[in-house]
């Protein structure tokens, strides 16, 4: 089992990459929209500088810092995630297997 740290520093610069979960397809470009939207909506909920953001057609790379005293990127991502997911066309679905699982299964789990 691997074994995950978060490093939580108040105040940090954090760097990660988010995929969606059917790596060949064409989603973050296609629904840039949405994931700017969702991004702006973010911003304005729980406030934090983008230092640089790449987006690719399956996946992101992302730099942010957070205010001083804040250490919790992990919610934010959470709900960027969320909110695209709920602004894209019932049709873009995932694998059966995650449909199972009530889930929509749009985002690769994890970070």
């Amino acid at each position: 089992m691997t074994d995950y740290r978060r490093n939580r520093i108040p105040g940090g610069t954090y760097f990660f990459t988010v995929n969606i979960a059917e790596r060949r397809k064409d989603l973050l470009v296609r629904h840039i929209e949405a994931l700017r939207n969702a991004i702006d909506s973010e911003q304005q909920r729980a406030p934090f500088t983008v230092i640089a953001f790449v987006i690719l057609p399956d996946h992101l790379h992302a730099i942010w810092r957070l205010p001083f005293g804040d250490s919790d990127y992990s919610n934010r991502r959470r709900r960027i995630k969320a909110n695209f997911l709920r602004a894209l066309p019932a049709r873009e679905r995932g694998s059966d297997s995650k449909r199972d699982k009530g889930e929509r299964g749009v985002w690769q789990r994890r970070f």
